[in-house]
């Protein structure tokens, strides 16, 4: 029975942690998007973000976006650098057309950092991807 279950791969969505200046704060901060880099919208995206290490569980935070056009991002949420030590993941939820997909997004602990910082799809700034 479970061989006839397909589960279909998300491909084209992609969770970036970007180091942008905060212009009210004078300081950077570490900021969490996601990415839309499909031909087409994502509808009822819902993502849901926490962060655990052995010793320490962060509460869980939700996000929905009603929309998410094709070739596009939104932000989710703002990462605190006492987060960057411990592993944090992203589940993402959404409707592609009439299907329902789902994709994980695990940063592992410290992964998040300066010297791993590339630049984003998408985006005209760098961080840290995860497809």
């Amino acid at each position: 029975m479970r061989k006839d279950i397909h589960i279909p791969e998300v491909k084209g969505v992609y969770i970036a942690v970007v180091h942008e200046y905060n212009d009210a704060y004078k300081v950077y901060d570490w900021n969490a998007y996601i990415i839309n880099d499909k031909s087409v919208d994502l509808e009822m995206v819902i993502i849901v973000t926490k962060g655990y290490s052995e010793d320490k569980k962060t509460a869980t935070f939700r996000k929905k976006v009603e929309v998410l056009p094709a070739k596009s991002y939104a932000k989710i949420e703002l990462l605190l650098e006492d987060i960057l030590s411990i592993n944090n993941v992203f589940n993402v939820t959404f409707f592609e057309d009439t299907k329902l997909l789902e994709k994980s997004f695990e940063f592992r602990k410290n992964t998040i950092n300066e010297k791993a910082l590339q630049q984003i799809p998408l985006m005209s700034m760098k961080g840290v991807l995860r497809s």
